[in-house]
This record gives structure tokens, C-alpha cells and sequence, in this order.
């Protein structure tokens, strides 16, 4: 289990790669500490913010000023290889590649074929293991990017893989924005039941997605709004998540409000 904390976050963003270019500013005043094993749901409009969090995370572009900290380490002072092996990230689109169901779940193949079924049935793709089916299991081909799968099916490949990997952050860069509303219950369920130790940080498309989630992280123009449960932002009718709840629609919005009231979230702090 461990615990993420992100201070005030200065970036610098180049718009080319020529070296005379001018750089873009971006300061995300984020300042939150997530518990071992909590889950937290991160909203706002468009430009907010919320994507900054993940590039930092992973120092797709280094700190000018803050501190990143997990387990009170800065993650700044980690090698590469190393910070990246602590999270992973499922990304809006699927990540798989030409080869085979093994080798994209296991590309440096660092495990057995039975752990490999294990996260597949896990993560409710039996039918690609069915022994008694033709071309199936763990040789069956992967086409360039994945085409021979559904959308559904390379998702939840996705998080077979991030389960593999043991970390204990995870990243869900809206990551069911493209799935249908019942491939979406399955990939929720799997979460909710196999990455439940985990610290999940979640990036909203659907606000239901996140309405059970312990607390919502809500940014606005790269500042941290809010940072409390999704039962008191509700409560608060002058909060933005309350008003992108309300905006999703008055039905929406009732179904939003009654789920967050009964929720009890992923777990009891």
C-alpha cells in the first residue's frame, strides 16, 4: 500500500523541439494527500488541469517547482524504470501491439502462463483461455493495434496487464470514455473487486464512473478546488462537481445524488 502526496507543481511545456521556441507555463496548484489504498476520482472542464497530474506523475515532463511523494519519496529522486514499475495507467485508448495474447500481456515474459490466466479470468476474459476453442488462448494472434478484439475486450487486456504488474497506483486516463455503458459496468466491476488494495486515481468522463469513489479531486484552471467526498460536494449546491452533476441533466442528476448518498466507498478510512 502507498501513500501519494502532491505539493504545488510547476511545469514547463516547450511548443516545439526547436531550442529557440518559447516555452508554455503550466502551474497546477495541487496540493492533496491520498491515503494507502483510496480512490480518488478527479474532475473539471476541459483545460483544468487534470491531464498535467499525470504527466508529472510519470515525468513525461520534470517538476520546475513541487514535490511528487510516494511513501515519502520523491519521486523525483527515483530512477525512471523504477518510478514508472510503482504506476500504472490505463489510458483512454487501448495500448496492444502485433504478437500474440501472451506477449502483449507479458512482454518481457516475466511470468507463468498460469498467472497470465489467472489476471484473464480475473478480469471476465474466460472465452480468450477456453482451452476447448479454436485459436484461442495465450498464442492466439494480436493484429497491428489490436483490431481482432473489441474495444471492450482490449480494455479489459489492459488491466489484466496492470494487474500483472503489482504496482499500486493506478491511473485511469478516462479510460471508458469510448466503451459502451455495459462493457463500462464490467471494467467498474473488475476495479472494484481486483485493485481494491490500490490507490486509483481516476480522471472522469462519466461522473458515475467516480460517484462511489472515498473522495473527488475537482481542478479549475489548474488549481485544486475541491478535495472532500462526493457526498459533501453534493451537499454544497455552489460546488463544481455539484454543478457538472447538474449540468449532466436533471434524471442524471438525482441518480448521481441518490448513489452518492448510499455509497459507502471502496473502503472505510
Amino acid at each position: 500500500m502507498q501513500a501519494l502526496q502532491i505539493s504545488l507543481l510547476v511545469l514547463f511545456f516547450p511548443w516545439s523541439l526547436s531550442p529557440l521556441s518559447c516555452s508554455c507555463v503550466c502551474v497546477c496548484v495541487c496540493v492533496c494527500v491520498c491515503r494507502p489504498g483510496e480512490k480518488i476520482g478527479v474532475v473539471g472542464r476541459t483545460g483544468a488541469g487534470k491531464s498535467t497530474l499525470i504527466i508529472a506523475m510519470f515525468r513525461l515532463s520534470e517538476l520546475n517547482e513541487g514535490s511528487i511523494t510516494i511513501d515519502g519519496i520523491r519521486h523525483n529522486s527515483l530512477a525512471l524504470q523504477q518510478l514508472r514499475s510503482k504506476i500504472a495507467i490505463i489510458p483512454q485508448e487501448p495500448v496492444m501491439f502485433k504478437g500474440t495474447l501472451r506477449s502483449n500481456l507479458d512482454p518481457f515474459q516475466n511470468y507463468t502462463d498460469a498467472q497470465l490466466i489467472e489476471v484473464l479470468n480475473k478480469c471476465l476474459l474466460h472465452s480468450l483461455v477456453d482451452q476447448h476453442s479454436k485459436d484461442m488462448g495465450l498464442s492466439k494472434e494480436v493484429e497491428v493495434f489490436g483490431v481482432n478484439f473489441s474495444l471492450g475486450q482490449q480494455q479489459l487486456i489492459c488491466l489484466a496487464r496492470a494487474m500483472l504488474t503489482r504496482s499500486k497506483i493506478l491511473l485511469l486516463d478516462e479510460a471508458t470514455a469510448s466503451l459502451d455503458s455495459d462493457t463500462d459496468a464490467m471494467v467498474q466491476k473488475v476495479l472494484r473487486t481486483n485493485f481494491n488494495e490500490r490507490t486509483i486515481m481516476t480522471i472522469a468522463h462519466r461522473l458515475d464512473t467516480i460517484i462511489d469513489s472515498d473522495r473527488i479531486l475537482a481542478m479549475d484552471k489548474g488549481i485544486v478546488a475541491e478535495f472532500d467526498s462526493p457526498k459533501t460536494l453534493l451537499a454544497n449546491p455552489k460546488s463544481i462537481f455539484s454543478e457538472l452533476c447538474r449540468n449532466a441533466g436533471p434524471d442524471e442528476y438525482k441518480r448521481l445524488y441518490e448513489a452518492a448518498m448510499s455509497a459507502q466507498g471502496y473502503q472505510t478510512h
